[in-house]
């Protein structure tokens, strides 16, 4: 009885804990330091209820012995019916029962973490603001004129009517026409020179804020990963394995910067890709 009464409470306990854990994740009173604390009570009372189970209550030693007549003597059949003890029956089912009422209640407080996660990002992640036609803006949300920059030059620059969003944020920079070696089938997407790349790493999503001119290369600040700005911006140092993608410009009528269309590839990070058979289109 000692035994079963120490199981008992070792489940009832890790139940309660999983109860709490539950009220604590939806209330959020007591924060990640209580919900610690209750998981550790929750696993542990289970774990201690078994360990006591199995060493208090299982017959532990396997003993043999030589075949002999298959039909019991009548004297045996009535030993073995005087010692079926219904008490341990009753015992074992219960302890079952609640083994089970506490598996259930540690299973759902372990299921927690699942809704943390958030919704899934669908395709949020590979639709900016840029669209063929929308205009070049500053920081300032000021159209940028073909002629505004000198080569060597660089700006930070949004799609129109979305300064500010992330991840629209475009690095247009001049170089001399004769500089660039993109490949044939943007040959048009540098007008007088002028050249888009995405600000996301394709890293790990820090901003591409630095501009080595003498080199003509993009640096990341996070873990220098750099690319090649007069050929794709393709990475020739670091750890991205991607380049930055490409957006094509052109001039409306006004002479004003507008996208040729939205970028040539996804932003972002590879992993961002890796959930869509289509994450090499453009975005």
């Amino acid at each position: 009885m000692r035994a079963q009464r120490a199981i008992s409470l070792a489940f009832v306990a890790s139940a309660l804990a999983s109860v709490g854990l539950l009220v604590v994740y939806i209330t959020g009173f007591g924060g990640a330091q209580l919900e610690g604390i209750l998981l550790g009570v929750a696993l542990g009372g289970v774990g201690i209820g078994i360990v006591v189970w199995a060493i208090a209550l299982l017959h532990g030693p396997v003993e043999s012995e030589e075949r002999h007549d298959l039909a019991s003597p009548q004297a045996e059949v009535t030993a073995a019916s005087t010692a079926l003890d219904i008490e341990e029956l009753t015992r074992r089912r219960f302890l079952v029962r609640l083994l089970a009422g506490t598996g259930a209640l540690l299973a759902a407080a372990l299921a927690l973490p699942a809704f943390s996660l958030g919704p899934e990002p669908g395709r949020a992640l590979f639709q900016t603001a840029w669209r063929r036609g929308v205009r070049v803006v500053d920081a300032n949300g000021e159209p940028v004129r073909l002629d505004e920059l000198a080569v060597g030059g660089v700006r930070t620059v949004f799609p129109e009517g979305s300064v500010g969003r992330a991840d629209s944020q475009t690095m247009l920079i001049r170089l001399r026409p004769s500089d660039l070696h993109l490949p044939d089938d943007r040959g048009a997407w540098a007008p007088d020179g002028h050249v888009a790349y995405s600000k996301v790493c394709t890293h790990a999503g820090c901003p591409v804020g630095l501009y080595r001119s003498q080199d003509q290369v993009l640096i990341c600040p996070c873990h220098q990963s750099t690319f090649d700005i007069t050929r794709g911006a393709v990475p020739i140092f670091g750890p991205a394995a991607r380049p930055l993608p490409q957006l094509p410009l052109e001039v409306d009528a006004a002479g004003y910067l507008v996208a040729g269309g939205p970028y040539d590839a996804p932003v972002g990070p590879s992993f961002w890709n890796v959930t869509h058979t289509d994450g090499s289109e453009g975005s």
